[in-house]
């Protein structure tokens, strides 16, 4: 079995308070979930509208796929023009 856990730090600028923030966030959480079929978690960031940190699990039986999952969500959050991805972390568990 293989987890991979990725935390996600980003730049929102879009967001004008933590409503809009929450707004742009719980969007692109349930977008993640159901497009890659992963854990994901506001984990950082809580009280700052503009900024936000992530957290995304994949867990499998396959070490290369779960990376490759790992790497499409990084590339759908890059890919969101409401989002600038300032920082990415990729841990093997």
């Amino acid at each position: 079995m293989t987890v991979v856990i990725c935390t996600l730090e980003m730049h929102l600028p879009s967001a004008t308070s933590l409503k809009g923030k929450r707004q742009i966030l719980k969007g692109l959480i349930d977008r993640l979930r159901h497009r890659f079929n992963v854990a994901v978690a506001e984990i950082g960031d809580h009280d700052l509208w503009q900024r936000a940190a992530i957290g995304v699990v994949c867990i499998g039986h396959d070490r290369r796929h779960t990376l490759q999952v790992i790497d499409r969500v990084i590339a759908a959050v890059r890919g969101n023009p409401d989002i600038s991805l300032l920082r990415n972390d990729v841990q093997l568990v």
